[in-house]
């Protein structure tokens, strides 16, 4: 099994269904939000306000080239608006989009202090920022997945998705 890299906008559930995940495939699963936290030492709002967005960008296209093997990685919501980043989580892995609707997301991210982008933003902005992005997520994933169903469905899916990529990836290696 090669690494799996689930990305979408914030709240559409990639930690939650990473971790599900993980468990069904035997997997380490990598919060990359507070991998970067851990390694920094500092936390998401903090690393924004010292260094800057683009700083915390940086951070996550260095850190996803750490993980290797059986490992899901619930990417930050921006990890993959890079198209180097998500170049290179393609080639090494594969990248499913948990495409969750707006108001999905929203009501599960509206008060989440952690969350520069929602703290400092109205929810209009928002919904742009979250517009913004879908085109990137779709363009930059190898797997769109419909998140607004059971997370019991997006896992199958995805497990699915995993299977068929080791099968491939086998019988492109032997």
């Amino acid at each position: 099994m090669r690494p799996v890299y689930l990305c979408g906008f914030m709240g559409c559930g990639k930690s939650h269904i990473g971790r599900m995940l993980a468990k069904e495939c035997c997997a380490v699963f990598i919060d990359l939000d507070k991998y970067i936290v851990d390694k920094q030492k500092m936390t998401i709002p903090e690393i924004f306000a010292s260094k800057g967005e683009p700083y915390f960008r940086d951070l996550e296209a260095q850190y996803i080239k750490n993980f290797k093997g059986r490992t899901i990685v619930a990417t930050g919501g921006g990890a993959m608006l890079r198209d180097a980043t998500a170049e290179f989580a393609r080639d090494k892995g594969i990248v499913v989009f948990l495409n969750a609707s707006f108001e999905t997301c929203y009501q599960r991210i509206k008060d989440d202090t952690n969350r520069p982008l929602v703290v400092n933003n109205t929810v209009e902005k928002l919904r742009e920022i979250y517009d913004t992005r879908l085109p990137i997520y779709r363009k930059n994933s190898t797997y769109e997945i419909n998140a607004n169903t059971s997370d019991r469905q997006i896992a199958a899916e995805i497990i699915k998705l995993i299977e068929l990529d080791t099968k491939t990836h086998n019988k492109l290696k032997g």
